[in-house]
């Protein structure tokens, strides 16, 4: 199941997916238009007359200028989607090639223009005109000059769509809005039942419960994309055995890199081996269906190219400090699972590799921080990111996390700030920080 559902997101995401399935849909609404044409007899008297085509060489004329049309804007329409692709690569990031080429409406005005230069070609197949026969189908005619009017429309959708894409703050704003998502629906992101007493057994003592401890390694070298949590819980209540994983979704293997470790009591035989690599699905890049901090690295590669002394944008890393403010403020609310994977006899089945606040607080701000150095509206912001996930912080460890990345912040400050004025709101901002922190 968990492997239908990865081809399908695979293929809702692909670029090729819906224009494909126009072009077989607009296939079949040929075939069926050319069948109701044969089939329905009707009269050119009143308005009819000056709308369905007269003659088999009107039809041919319309259908050709339509067809034309459609190839020719196809064409000009994947000439902007590939500059915008190149301008996206270059300003913002490699990384965001994959928004903009999964974008619905990108692929839906492609489809639609090839789709209408296919349907032109199959209703121009046929038109018949002999002594014997004489076929003209004006209702498919008609129906391809509604879709070449609906083309028109379409393509000035498709310029304002293409300008407003490429501003940093609608794709900031887009990868935001993708960000929350992944976010919410990967949190909690269970595998089996949670121990609600949230024990942690001791990984070393399991170990010597089990009369056999076996590896199983990745078949493949590529980005971890997505785990079968399901699966494995399945193998490991099948084989009365715990499997312990060492990676999670983004993180890259090499071939024959250990994925995780099966203890049992009975040695496991090559068959649950590839059933468990089976539930391992491995790719040439990173995707976001089970990748938290995929959507976070695409924010922190904008913030860093905005950074950068050829771009020097401060304003652009600042909207995604925000936004990365705003995701990291809902995850401290967040119930971050435990590792820890029982079955329903609720017996240890699986220990995962799981996502901890840290990790994400560091994802988030680290690199920025890096890169933010010697600027200091932009290490201010950040500065004032923390004390804002701080009012929202609801445990110890959350508020630990915070100090640490707050005195990196100001240790950075005092070795590269020039101005002491903008040292002082910096420190300003550190010792209000610091009375949240410890308001005693």
């Amino acid at each position: 199941m968990k492997k239908l559902q990865y081809l399908w997101e695979e293929l809702n995401a692909s670029f090729w997916f819906v224009p494909m399935l126009m072009l077989l849909i607009t296939i079949g609404s040929a075939i069926g238009f050319i069948y109701l044409d044969s089939q329905i007899k009707y009269s050119t008297d009143g308005i009819l007359k000056y709308l369905l085509p007269a003659s088999v060489d009107s039809a041919r004329s319309i259908l050709g200028i339509i067809a034309g049309a459609m190839i020719g804007v196809a064409g000009t329409v994947f000439s902007i989607t590939l500059v915008v692709l190149t301008l996206a690569s270059s300003q913002l990031g490699s990384r965001l090639v994959r928004n903009f080429m999964y974008d619905k409406l990108n692929q839906v005005v492609l489809g639609t223009y090839v789709s209408s230069f296919v349907y032109c070609l199959i209703i121009l197949s046929s038109l018949k005109e002999n002594e014997s026969f004489h076929f003209v189908p004006a209702i498919s005619v008609l129906a391809a000059l509604a879709s070449a009017i609906a083309g028109i429309i379409l393509l000035v959708i498709f310029i304002h769509h293409v300008s407003m894409s490429i501003q940093s703050d609608k794709v900031i704003s887009d990868i935001s809005e993708a960000m929350s998502k992944s976010i919410r629906k990967l949190f909690p992101d269970e595998i089996g039942h949670e121990e609600e007493e949230k024990t942690a057994p001791d990984t070393d003592t399991l170990k010597q419960k089990y009369a056999f401890k076996q590896e199983v390694r990745s078949k493949r070298s590529g980005y971890l994309q997505s785990v079968d949590g399901d699966g494995l819980l399945g193998i490991a209540q099948e084989n009365d055995c715990i499997i312990i994983l060492h990676h999670r979704p983004g993180d890259y293997l090499v071939q024959n890199m250990v994925l995780c470790e099966v203890l049992c009591n009975e040695e496991c035989n090559e068959k649950v081996h590839e059933k468990i690599q089976d539930d391992f699905i491995i790719g040439k890049v990173r995707t976001p269906m089970q990748d938290a901090e995929f959507s976070i690295h695409q924010m922190v590669e904008v913030a860093s190219r905005a950074l950068s002394p050829g771009v020097n944008d401060p304003y652009t890393a600042m909207a995604c400090i925000d936004n990365l403010t705003s995701i990291m403020c809902y995850l401290t609310g967040v119930e971050f699972p435990s590792p820890y994977r029982y079955d329903s006899d609720r017996k240890l089945r699986v220990i995962a590799d799981n996502h901890t606040f840290t990790g994400m607080l560091n994802a988030a701000f680290n690199q920025i921080r890096q890169y933010a150095e010697g600027s200091p509206s932009v290490m201010i912001r950040l500065l004032e990111a923390m004390i804002s996930i701080n009012s929202f912080a609801r445990t110890s460890n959350q508020k630990k996390q915070i100090a640490q990345h707050a005195e990196m912040l100001m240790k950075a400050a005092e070795r590269t700030f020039k101005e002491n004025r903008d040292l002082e709101d910096m420190k300003d901002r550190f010792k209000l920080l610091a009375k949240q922190l410890n308001p005693g």
